[in-house]
């Protein structure tokens, strides 16, 4: 039986190189050196697509795949797929939530309590040998106790609150609608009154063209020069513009983050702060995870290609 054709948008780890290989007829856009032509060659055959989060599937991209039937994404979100050409043409579209939820909230927490305790400078602090001629690191701030908000209450917002709940901290949130599964949250509609009344502040939003931005200059400034954004989320949540602005002017306390627009070749700007920890976008990166994610996004092209119901469809 002939294997369906798949365009692999980018590398896989190999214990998901390997069966994908072995399921499907795969094509390597990412080694194509010129990818046009690749496409133009080899996008007749495609029936299937299989990319990353972050890599996503343009309309370019789709349109010169005219037999396509199906786009599997690995990663929850999938805002760099586009929609609305998957919509005109038929075309199927899955990700791989739930199983990268509880490591990015993981995540998300550790950057908190690590920005909060100066733990990468503290670290620093002994291997430079301040300790022992400068004394004692400069004191940093708690957190338990404090005011945590979460702008976004899905999957990931709800495990953040669920940790957060063991450091004694008031939790509020914003969503598009109270949520009956957030017990002891506040509910609070507005992002900007959401950062107006916390000291750390988690984007655990999806991404979209609603959402593109939604912390701007206002909620940045409501966030205040004690305050700390982290995000989780996606890059386009956040206006790093306005975002640098404030961190460089002290208008913004600090900043925990672990997406970047055109990563990973992030603003430079970022590089010359010492009041923002940097992470490589690697919140889902433990090998459980990726293995999970590894098979789901397999698991959904077989099931599709098979007929069965698609175990986690957008599309």
């Amino acid at each position: 039986m002939t294997k369906p054709h798949i365009l692999q948008v980018g590398p896989y780890p190999e214990w998901d190189e390997t069966p994908l290989n072995a399921a499907f007829a795969v094509h390597r856009y990412f080694e194509a050196a010129d990818k046009q032509a690749f496409l133009a060659e080899i996008g007749p055959d495609i029936r299937g697509i299989a990319t990353r989060g972050e890599l996503g599937a343009s309309r370019a991209m789709i349109e010169a795949c005219p037999n396509l039937e199906v786009i599997s994404v690995y990663g929850v979100g999938y805002d760099a797929v586009d929609l609305a050409a998957c919509r005109e043409r038929g075309i199927r579209v899955t990700n791989t939530p739930d199983v990268l939820t509880k490591d990015v909230a993981d995540l998300g927490v550790a950057m908190m309590l690590c920005q909060s305790r100066g733990v990468i400078g503290a670290e620093t602090w002994v291997r430079d040998g301040s300790w022992a001629g400068r004394g004692l690191y400069p004191l940093r701030r708690r957190v338990w106790g404090r005011r945590a908000g979460i702008l976004g209450l899905g999957r990931i917002g709800l495990e953040v609150a669920k940790r957060l709940k063991g450091f004694d901290m008031q939790i509020s949130y914003s969503s598009t609608r109270p949520k009956p599964e957030a017990d002891g949250l506040t509910f609070v509609a507005d992002p900007v009154a959401l950062a107006r009344d916390v000291d750390f502040l988690f984007v655990t939003l999806a991404a979209s063209a609603a959402t593109r931005h939604i912390v701007g200059r206002e909620v940045i400034a409501a966030l205040g020069e004690n305050g700390m954004l982290i995000n989780i989320s996606r890059a386009s949540n956040i206006d790093e513009e306005a975002l640098l602005d404030a961190l460089e002017q002290g208008t913004l306390g600090s900043a925990a983050l672990d997406v970047f627009e055109g990563e990973p070749a992030l603003n430079p700007r970022f590089l010359a702060l010492d009041n923002v920890l940097l992470q490589p976008h690697h919140a889902s990166g433990t090998i459980e995870t990726r293995k999970a994610m590894g098979q789901l996004v397999r698991d959904n092209l077989q099931a599709h290609f098979a007929g069965a119901p698609l175990p986690t469809p957008v599309l």
